[in-house]
């Protein structure tokens, strides 16, 4: 997901762009029925060969913002994978703009990966303001090679054994990222003794409806029920594959919790976390739960069987940006993100990013996605999902420290 906020808003020393993540909702679905969609078909699944898992959705899936090892000002101190990280093509991106870092948690180790997930990706394709094409969870196909996500796992299950199809979708049909971009607008314009909300905007009001929330639900059950009619199409029967459905972690402390005050403009422009504490209370409070609420009722109404789910929403507890917990790295004493304590310390949500970074390393898309730490942690969970190809659900919370293989403690339950 991104957003963009033109520069012409901010106040004329703080002026910034903003973009921000990727999806909540909330909700209500309308039913779908998968049993059509998953005919027999003329061949049987490959039964040779090594096991693949898949990641097809958004950005909190496709690795956007996993260059980064915490937030600091000096940005070699955060540069975990260089200039190259979302080169998923070799010397350039498969999709340009989908950001497929080589930190996505789709990399888990105990199979093949191959991730499919764009950013800014909705359940249907699309192509942003700057003409991106965003593949959806649909067979989509043009003249041009443009292909959609679930057209691309059934091409490519039919050729490999495909154990795991994990999904992330939902948010950007909320269009979350438009209303985090007026959140901040809000924080850098108007006073601390007369705040402006964004969650008072009509904006909020229309795209949190119960309507709203509902007809976002049905779409992601369609999307589902299409990566499930995607496997029936590449010669897999329901049994023979897992699908996890994933939701979104909450990327933002409660008033209570953030470290930096809401007087004067530093939140921003200082440390990346433009809210007002009411804002910032009802993205955690209402917001977040909303889209994971929309995201279980999308699975309910897609009709597809035995879908297993991760519940995210709580792993990055006291890592969330600028909660009192962290620091940025150029404020501690520690060299760089390679430090020891460097994860436990830092924050696993990518700062938002404005118009005075437009010529610099960051990319304004990469703003309020899991960073470098966060995408190592979800990876942690992942793994244990897929438990050796004994698939299953659970919710996951982060212990401390690193694992041997350097990422985040995770514990899944």
């Amino acid at each position: 997901m991104k957003l963009f906020l033109p520069s012409n808003q901010w106040p004329r020393t703080e002026r910034r762009s903003v973009p921000v993540t990727r999806s909540l909702l909330a909700g209500l679905a309308a039913a779908v029925s998968v049993s059509a969609l998953i005919a027999p078909t003329a061949h049987a699944a490959p039964i040779g060969g090594d096991d693949w898992v898949v990641s097809v959705g958004d950005s909190y899936i496709s690795g956007e913002a996993g260059r980064w090892a915490g937030n600091s000002s000096d940005p070699a101190q955060a540069d975990a994978l260089g200039d190259a990280a979302y080169l998923d093509a070799g010397q350039s991106e498969s999709t340009a703009g989908c950001h497929r870092s080589s930190s996505a948690e789709i990399r888990i180790g105990q199979a093949q990966a191959l991730n499919l997930a764009c950013s800014g990706a909705k359940t249907g394709t699309s192509w942003n303001s700057s003409g991106e094409f965003k593949p959806g969870l649909d067979f989509y196909k043009d003249a041009a090679g443009n292909t959609g996500q679930a057209l691309a796992l059934q091409n490519f299950a039919s050729s490999h054994r495909v154990s795991m199809v994990v999904v992330s979708i939902g948010g950007n049909d909320l269009g979350f990222a438009g209303i985090i971009a007026t959140c901040v607008s809000k924080f850098m314009t108007s006073p601390s003794w007369a705040p402006s909300y964004c969650k008072d905007s009509a904006t909020v009001a229309t795209n949190f409806s119960a309507a709203n929330r509902a007809a976002v639900a049905s779409r992601i059950g369609a999307s589902l029920a299409n990566v499930a009619k995607a496997m029936g199409g590449a010669g897999y029967a329901p049994g023979e594959y897992s699908l996890v459905v994933q939701n979104y972690v909450s990327p933002l402390p409660r008033s209570s919790d953030i470290s930096y005050s809401e007087a004067g403009f530093s939140r921003q422009s200082t440390y990346g976390c433009g809210f007002w504490n009411a804002d910032l209370d009802w993205a955690t409070g209402t917001a977040v739960p909303a889209i994971n609420s929309t995201i279980s009722a999308g699975i309910a109404a897609s009709g597809v069987p035995g879908v297993h789910t991760l519940n995210v929403a709580s792993l990055f507890s006291g890592h969330e940006l600028c909660a009192e917990t962290t620091k940025k790295l150029n404020s501690t004493s520690l060299a760089d993100w390679r430090s020891a304590g460097a994860a436990d310390i830092s924050e696993w949500i990518n700062e938002v990013r404005t118009a005075s970074t437009a010529f610099s390393d960051y990319s304004i898309q990469e703003s309020l996605h899991p960073n470098y730490w966060g995408q190592l942690a979800l990876r942690n969970c992942l793994r244990q999902v897929y438990n050796d190809g004994d698939v299953r659900s659970g919710s996951c919370t982060a212990g401390a420290g690193l694992t041997p293989a350097g990422e985040p403690a995770v514990s899944l339950s």
